[in-house]
């Protein structure tokens, strides 16, 4: 495993004379998922943006596989809150067209077959021809996966990709994600605001400053091991120490009075889920 595969190095980002991101930090090895959590309007999606290729850097350099980062490339696969599928087309039409620009040269067959095992995978074999007002919201972020990993992306790029989604919902589909994201040895850099969401997901949360001229505050390291059991993770006394410890520091930022809760529904469902399993 490489040490460091992907390196952010001193990048700031500003828009005239405003400042978003100074001086962000951050070294990922390879296969590692990483999450950045910080209150709204500290720069976490422009970090995103820039890692992406989307958006350029106002200073600093982006290397990811030895080679540095300036436009948008398909060792990248991104995924946003808004899976911003075409409407005209169906879900497996949506996941095709991404498919023909990364592989050109391969047949019309291999393409839909490529699709089709990665619909199939995130659980929509059954709605290949279904278009976007046909699909609930689950259902078409998982359109929106499937795209994003039949690019073969060796970095998987997460916008708060469950932020739209109700609780039962994002839990399922934090559980295709993850089993998604450990095929291939693949990375995962992911924004989020959901602290329990981090806390599953995530090898490391890096822990973001208020804006403006937001950098990295305070990075936590997540200790429990791989493959993970859902209920045997907050069943762990030490899951309720790094979540207060997230929390924490997140609190200890200036916001806005009432304009950015943390959020923990995720938690609170499967809870109550354990607890009404314990009941019966």
């Amino acid at each position: 495993m490489s040490a460091r595969y992907l390196e952010v190095s001193q990048v700031s980002k500003a828009y005239g004379s405003q400042v978003i991101v100074k001086n962000f930090e951050l070294t990922m090895a390879k296969g590692e998922f990483v999450s950045i959590i910080g209150h709204s309007g500290c720069g976490k999606s422009t970090v995103l943006s820039m890692v992406a290729g989307l958006t350029d850097s106002s200073g600093g350099a982006i290397i990811l596989a030895g080679k540095e980062v300036r436009e948008p490339g398909p060792d990248r696969g991104v995924v946003f809150q808004s899976p911003s599928l075409f409407p005209w087309m169906t879900a497996l039409g949506n996941v095709v067209i991404g498919v023909e620009q990364v592989h050109p040269t391969r047949s019309r067959a291999e393409h839909r077959a490529i699709a089709t095992h990665c619909l199939e995978l995130v659980g929509l074999g059954d709605a290949l021809d279904k278009r976007p007002t046909e699909l609930s919201s689950g259902m078409r972020q998982r359109v929106g996966l499937a795209r994003a990993f039949a690019l073969t992306p060796n970095l998987m790029l997460l916008d708060e990709p469950f932020g739209m989604l109700d609780s039962l919902t994002r839990l399922e589909l934090q559980d295709v994600l993850i089993e998604l994201w450990a095929q291939d040895d693949r990375s995962a850099l992911m924004v989020t605001h959901d602290v329990d969401e981090a806390l599953f997901l995530s090898d490391r949360i890096v822990m973001m400053t208020q804006g403006p001229e937001a950098h990295v505050g305070e990075i936590l390291n997540v200790p429990f091991a791989r493959p993970r059991d859902r209920k045997a993770v907050l069943m762990d006394p030490n899951y309720y120490l790094l979540r207060e410890r997230v929390i924490g520091f997140l609190e200890s930022q200036h916001t806005p009075s009432g304009s950015d809760n943390v959020q923990t529904s995720a938690a609170a469902a499967v809870m109550s889920a354990v607890d009404g399993a314990a009941i019966a």
